[in-house]
């Protein structure tokens, strides 16, 4: 075959320059001669105190006293105690299931009183109750932070702006930038630090962070730890650009690589990082090359499991900031050499204290066994699984029958979503709603942020395509004061944002004592029927009825609508809100003039009372099963749950009708392998089953997702004809 001559070119390829800083930062002699020395001397001993710490609780994991891993910070200790050097009480901070050296230096700092030099001074009292109360939270006892419930990998301490590390990789950049934007908001002037290693910065979550905190210029430091393994995966296994301070500069944000092994060098790149966002505005990533000195968890070196050689933890050995530093200040004149082992002595020492107050010798074994009294009751294993709703408490309960119709306007379903949503943001500026185009097209994608934006325009946060990324954030934002309210635009894409609503929103609560709010409100739309096929027509209430810590309400009516979303929106527990869009044009009665009351979240309505069956239903199968009622003439009960998680359902409402009707089905629409309404039929029959005559009946949709097909879509989903025959199964008709 005769080969085409090539085609000349006369294009010229131009080099592309970025105005975004990307620094290396090396530290001189001039640099130490010009800290203060009681500041160093401060350094050395949290560096002593956390590596000493450390090794105590390798030494108590052994003898089986620490229940879990224990992910060692050894080698990786520089890097938080030069960054923590430069940072308030008020800054936040977030790590990730390797924190322990994190932790310590920032409580360790807040406990400092001013003007402390601990080569003069004696080891403070608030320092020693630190060590203990973390040395406890690590071995699951009462009197850690949390009471025991986080561990090794859930450290948090609300009071030294410690909110909380995260074992999920990847899992935490997101609320830091929620933190931020909940200080930004409040005008608090503190900056958020989320620190995470090579291996995180690999992950989605990392990227679509760093995006949303360029986008919305906020106060937020991206602190890698970059000590080259996850777990036992080199970083040049791990991506092709190795170095990991790069990793926004296509979105705008700065980054600076240090010596993470140099206390001083850490402290320097933070001193540029706040600077920097100071004067220029947020965020900064800040790359701490480091090393971890042991494996994954405990004892044993990366050697040992083959991927690492000894003589690359030599190297790494002979620069560990445990050895260097003080040499470097003996050298300095800072401390002298007896000073120095004086400080390891003292460190040595408040940590066998620490251990000693949590332990005692076993009784006939000689063997260290944990204090008895310090394990926490086993009685409060649920215990801040979610709140009691005391925050709701003296609120205004109303029914649409207890407001006179003069005193009521008609409205559509769709005006009460965007009406009630207004109401709580002109009643709390601690409420922001978030979400994809809720900003445009007059108000969003379905109209239910109508009005929103000409009123309150900084606080209708249009986000960019990044479920996990922006619910992250206002997990975040609630965690720091602020009240958001997320819109997912369909219920599918609640998977995207999985990890953020199921492993964070679901958890956080109870995973860290339960003794504080997460008031976050997910709004979504259930289109099933319109067309929009298999990945925008899901029903979420099931897959969120699998995590106990979530709220979950479904009004039906526009009253309803207006009365759950007030409950929602002050609740102190994360809620979802179910929207059915075919309800979206039907319209019902609301009190315009008076609209700050609830709808209490736990309470069921009875739309239509009757004796021979009770049927429990909600949102847009309401008005359904009533027409199948009618139209079967049959004295039904039907019930309108309202709330549908299974912690938070009306069993009094429910037991009550079926002691008078003895027979129950339950009613949805929605596909039946998602349904939820499988965890009510399971309920129902353990907790109602000597007042049933009949086995519980499920009308839902079939085991198919709808497709675009119209005649498929509407086999798919369950409607009136399947609820008659359902009700005729169930009082013993031929069907």
């Amino acid at each position: 075959m005769k080969r085409l001559p090539q085609l000349q070119t006369m294009s010229k390829l131009i080099a592309l320059k970025s105005d975004t800083p990307w620094l290396r930062l090396d530290v001189e002699e001039n640099d130490w001669k010009q800290e203060e020395p009681a500041r160093l001397a401060r350094m050395l001993e949290q560096l002593l105190l956390i590596r000493r710490f450390e090794e105590k609780l390798l030494e108590l994991a052994k003898e089986g006293l620490v229940h879990g891993p224990v992910h060692s910070s050894m080698g990786q200790e520089g890097g938080a105690v030069g960054c923590m050097s430069v940072l308030g009480s008020g800054d936040k901070i977030n790590g990730t299931h390797r924190m322990h050296h994190q932790f310590l230096a920032k409580a360790l700092n807040h406990r400092t009183a001013p003007g402390y030099d601990p080569r003069k001074d004696p080891f403070p009292d608030d320092m020693q109750e630190v060590l203990r109360r973390t040395m406890a939270e690590i071995m699951g006892l009462s009197p850690g932070y949390t009471g025991g419930r986080g561990g090794s990998m859930h450290l948090k301490w609300d009071e030294c702006g410690v909110l909380g590390s995260n074992a999920i990789v990847g899992g935490n950049p997101p609320h830091a930038v929620g933190y931020a934007f909940a200080d930004k908001k409040l005008g608090r002037g503190h900056v958020s630090v989320c620190f995470f290693g090579d291996g995180a910065a690999q992950t989605g979550a990392g990227f679509e962070s760093m995006n949303l905190a360029a986008l919305w210029d906020l106060p937020v430091v991206f602190f890698i730890e970059n000590n080259m393994y996850a777990v036992s995966t080199h970083l040049r296994e791990q991506t092709r650009e190795t170095r990991l301070s790069g990793r926004g500069l296509g979105l705008g944000v700065p980054g600076i690589e240090c010596d993470g092994m140099n206390v001083l060098g850490v402290r320097r790149a933070m001193q540029w990082a706040l600077d920097h966002i100071r004067t220029k505005g947020g965020p900064v990533v800040v790359e701490a090359l480091t090393y971890r000195y042991l494996h994954q968890s405990g004892l044993l070196k990366g050697s040992s499991f083959g991927y690492r050689t000894k003589a690359e933890e030599d190297a790494w050995g002979q620069r560990d900031p445990v050895r260097t530093l003080p040499e470097r200040l003996v050298s300095m004149g800072v401390i002298d050499r007896k000073g120095a082992d004086v400080l390891d002595a003292r460190a040595r020492q408040a940590v066998d204290a620490a251990a000693a107050a949590l332990t005692e010798t076993e009784p006939g074994s000689g063997k260290r066994r944990i204090v008895p009294a310090l394990w926490p009751d086993p009685k409060t294993v649920e215990h801040g699984v979610r709140g009691n709703l005391d925050e709701l408490a003296g609120l205004r309960a109303l029914e649409v029958e207890d407001v006179p119709a003069h005193a009521m306007k008609e409205m559509k379903f769709i005006e009460a979503v965007a009406f009630a949503t207004l109401k709580n943001m002109e009643r709390d500026p601690r409420v922001y709603v978030l979400g994809e185009d809720v900003h445009r097209l007059r108000g969003g994608t379905a109209g239910a942020t109508r009005g929103i934006g000409d009123r309150f325009p900084d606080r209708l946060v249009g986000t960019p395509i990044c479920e996990n990324g922006f619910t992250g954030l206002a997990v975040g934002a609630a965690l720091n004061g602020l009240r958001p309210v997320v819109e997912i635009m369909y219920p599918d894409f609640a998977l995207c944002a999985a990890d953020q609503l199921f492993n964070q929103a679901a958890k956080v609560r109870h995973m860290f004592g339960g003794g504080f709010p997460l008031p976050l409100v997910v709004r979504s739309r259930v289109s099933a029927g319109t067309g929009y096929g298999s990945q925008h027509s899901m029903d979420s209430s099931g897959l969120f009825a699998l995590y106990p810590g979530w709220r979950i309400v479904a009004p039906s009516t526009p009253f309803d609508y207006v009365g759950l979303l007030n409950a929602a929106v002050r609740c102190d527990d994360p809620v979802l809100v179910v929207e059915y869009q075919s309800l979206f044009q039907t319209t019902g009665p609301v009190p315009v003039d008076a609209p700050d009351y609830i709808v209490p979240i736990g309470k069921a309505k009875v739309r239509r009372a009757g004796a021979a069956c009770t049927l429990l239903t909600y949102a847009g199968m309401v008005p359904v099963s009533l027409e199948a009622v009618a139209e079967l003439g049959l004295d039904a009960e039907v019930i309108d749950l309202r709330t549908l998680d299974p912690l938070g359902l009306d069993w009094a409402t429910i037991e009550t009708s079926v002691r008078k009707t003895n027979r129950l089905i339950v009613v949805e629409e929605t596909t039946r392998g998602t349904s939820i309404g499988a965890h009510i039929v399971k309920a129902a029959q353990e907790r109602l089953f000597d007042w049933l005559d009949h086995e519980i009946l499920h009308v839902s949709g079939t085991h198919s997702s709808p497709v675009v097909s119209k005649v498929l879509e509407r086999a798919a989903l369950a409607g009136k004809a399947d609820v008659i025959r359902g009700l005729r199964s169930l009082m013993g008709e031929a069907v």
